[in-house]
């Protein structure tokens, strides 16, 4: 145990702890790992010496800096993102838009392509019957028959 707190207590491992924290701007406890000391220790030798106010505040205008840099990045990634889902749902809308503006009135068959997850098949009747629990208007069919392929019709 002695021997091990005179070794702590040498001018060169306090040497080379100010050395790693002031001029290769190590952390504490990078510092610390490195040369198998305490990190209380390294945050003791650090704190006595003059520099440590400067280069504290010196360290967090940097770390503010990159901060500020990693936020800018991630919110234009962000934008950029939202951009390209609100360009596809546009395309995607104004192909809606032209397809329901040259039909004047939709079959029943049309309509149900156009809305299948309102329908389920029947293997039985090979119909396509809407899902219960769903209202919907008078005009909408509740029944479509003999739809043979319903693998045809977009999910």
């Amino acid at each position: 145990m002695l021997k091990i707190k005179t070794k702590l207590d040498s001018k060169g491992t306090k040497d080379k702890i100010v050395e790693l924290f002031y001029e290769m701007h190590l952390r504490p406890t990078d510092i610390a790992q490195e040369l198998n000391v305490v990190k209380s220790y390294v945050t003791k030798i650090i704190q006595n010496d003059s520099r440590y106010v400067q280069e504290k505040e010196l360290r967090k205008n940097n770390n503010k800096e990159k901060n500020k840099i990693v936020k800018r990045e991630y919110i234009q990634k962000k934008r950029a993102k939202e951009k390209q889902e609100y360009l596809a749902m546009l395309i995607q809308i104004n192909k809606d838009n032209e397809y329901l503006s040259n039909k004047k009135q939709l079959s029943d068959l049309q309509f149900s392509k156009w809305n299948r997850q309102m329908y389920e098949y029947c293997k039985n009747s090979s119909d396509l019957q809407l899902k219960s629990g769903i209202n919907v208007g008078y005009n909408v069919p509740k029944r479509i028959r003999n739809v043979v392929n319903a693998s045809s019709i977009r999910v």
